[in-house]
């Protein structure tokens, strides 16, 4: 089940991101869609960055009936994104929660050895999406 918090009415594909939830956990998603500032905050206390950044995930330890977690995601940061490479903000933001929802199904590619970019690759193929900046940056 997907919960969506979105402080700036930005429209979302709201069919594709119940589907990926839906098809991979059985636990509840809060998707929250805040601005840069907003953001910016969250990232400096939460991560200790003195900056903004265009999506955050934040897991709930695992317990009966506990949501799998949060994913925040920078409104502002998705629509200059979305722009910048020329498809909807719909689709920016969606590639955020893919990235953002592998983090809270425990992928960390900062750490891993590529496997959270392949099954990244994979989603957005499945879900017919522009590429992730995750795959726009290896190349």
């Amino acid at each position: 089940m997907l919960l969506i918090d979105n402080e700036s009415n930005t429209p979302l594909h709201l069919t594709i991101l119940e589907h990926i939830c839906k098809e991979h956990t059985p636990k509840e998603v809060e998707l929250v869609i805040i601005d840069g500032k907003s953001m910016h905050k969250l990232n400096l206390e939460h991560r200790g960055m003195d900056k903004t950044t265009d999506v955050l995930s934040f897991p709930v330890d695992d317990f009966p009936h506990a949501p799998l977690g949060s994913i925040v995601i920078n409104y502002e940061l998705a629509e200059q994104k979305a722009k910048e490479l020329g498809h909807s903000t719909e689709e920016e933001i969606t590639l955020l929660f893919i990235h953002g929802m592998l983090h809270l199904l425990g992928f960390d590619h900062e750490i891993d050895s590529g496997e959270m970019r392949e099954q990244e690759k994979a989603w957005i193929k499945q879900y017919n999406l522009p590429e992730s900046l995750i795959v726009r940056t290896e190349e």
